[in-house]
C-alpha cells in the first residue's frame, strides 16, 4: 500500500468519479481506535489514491464525534504523503460568496477543548511547528487544479488565501458569534478543519483544504441565516466541481508533488530523553516517529 500518496477527506460521494478503476475497500485499526469508515482506494491517471468519508457514510458523526487521530494514523499508514481536505463553511467576507471556493492559507482553532489534539503525550513530548497549516505547495496546486476545473463544471470563483476558523458545532452561529469572527479578520467558518489539518503535519503529510462556500454565515444583512438545505445545496452543486479538481490535481501530481518541510516536521519536534520513552509507545507510534527514534523493538 506504500504506493498511496494521495489521499481525500470529505464527503462520501466523492470517490464515485470517471475514470476511477481498480476500486477496493479498506478496513483498517489503528492505535487511535478505527477510522470514519472504511477507506475506498482507487486508481486515477495512473496513480493510486484513497479516500475517506470523514462523518461516515450517511453522515452518522457530528464533528465532535469524528476520529481524527485514526483518519490520519490510517492515511499515514498507508503511505500517504499528501491530504486534500474538502469541506463546507459559511463566508465571514462579502466578496467570498455562496458557491465560491476557497483554499485558505491560515487556520484558527476555536473548538472547545473536546477533541483529541495531537498523537502526543504518554511519555513522548513532540512541539510541531504549524505557523503554516496549509502546505503552501499543495494548496498552489490545488487552487491551479480547482481553476482548470472550473471551466468544465459548475462552481463559483476560486480564492487563495484567507484564514479558516473552526468551531465546536454542531450548532451554527449566533449573530454576536459570527460579528465577531468578522471583527478578528476570519475569512470563512467551519466545523472540522482543527485538528484535522493540525495532526496531519505532526504526521508529516502535507495538507491543503479546499473548501466550498455554502452560505454567509449569519452575519449577513440581506441574506438568510445558514441552514443544513443551503449547505447541502452548494455542496451537491459542487460535487462535480470538487471531482473534476481533484483529477485535474492526480493528472497534473508528477508536476506538483515533492518533498516539502512538512514531511520533516517532526525532525527537531520531539523532545524528550530516548532512554525515557516507553518501548511499547514507540512501537505504537512507529509510523510517525520510527524514522527518527526506532520502533522500540
Amino acid at each position: 500500500m506504500a504506493d498511496i500518496e494521495l489521499a481525500v477527506i470529505g464527503g462520501s460521494g466523492l470517490y464515485d468519479m470517471a475514470g476511477l478503476a481498480e476500486v477496493e475497500e479498506l478496513n483498517l485499526t489503528t492505535p487511535f481506535g478505527r477510522p470514519s469508515d472504511s477507506i475506498t482506494v482507487g486508481t486515477l491517471h495512473g496513480r493510486r489514491l484513497a479516500f475517506l468519508p470523514r462523518h461516515g457514510r450517511g453522515h452518522v458523526l457530528t464533528p465532535g464525534e469524528v476520529p481524527y487521530r485514526a483518519n490520519i494514523f490510517a492515511l499515514k499508514s498507508l503511505g500517504v504523503r499528501y491530504i486534500v481536505g474538502v469541506s463546507a463553511c459559511g463566508s465571514l467576507r462579502e466578496d467570498y460568496r455562496p458557491g465560491d471556493i476557497v483554499i485558505p492559507d491560515q487556520l484558527f482553532d476555536h473548538t472547545m477543548g473536546k477533541r483529541e489534539l495531537t498523537f502526543f503525550g504518554r511519555g513522548l513530548v513532540a512541539h510541531v511547528g504549524v505557523a503554516h497549516p496549509f502546505s503552501p505547495e499543495l494548496s498552489a496546486a490545488l487552487a491551479s487544479a480547482t481553476r482548470a476545473a472550473g471551466g468544465r463544471a459548475a462552481g463559483g470563483a476560486v480564492h487563495e488565501g484567507g484564514t479558516f476558523i473552526t468551531i465546536e458545532g454542531p450548532r451554527f452561529s449566533t449573530k454576536g458569534e459570527s460579528n465577531l469572527y468578522r471583527q478578528w479578520g476570519m475569512s470563512i467558518i467551519g466545523m472540522t478543519t482543527s485538528p484535522e489539518a493540525f495532526l496531519a503535519t505532526e504526521a508529516e503529510i502535507a495538507y491543503a483544504c479546499m473548501a466550498h462556500v455554502t452560505d454567509y454565515d449569519v452575519w449577513h444583512e440581506t441574506a438568510e441565516p445558514v441552514t443544513v438545505d443551503m449547505v447541502l445545496r452548494i455542496l451537491q452543486q459542487n460535487t462535480q466541481l470538487a471531482q473534476e479538481a481533484i483529477s485535474t490535481l492526480v493528472r497534473r501530481m508528477v508536476a506538483w508533488e515533492g518533498d516539502y518541510p512538512v514531511h520533516h516536521a517532526l525532525e527537531f519536534a520531539l523532545i524528550t530523553d530516548r532512554s525515557k520513552i516507553p518501548a511499547a509507545l514507540l512501537q505504537e507510534l512507529a509510523p510517525l516517529v520510527g524514522k527518527y527514534l526506532g520502533s522500540g523493538q
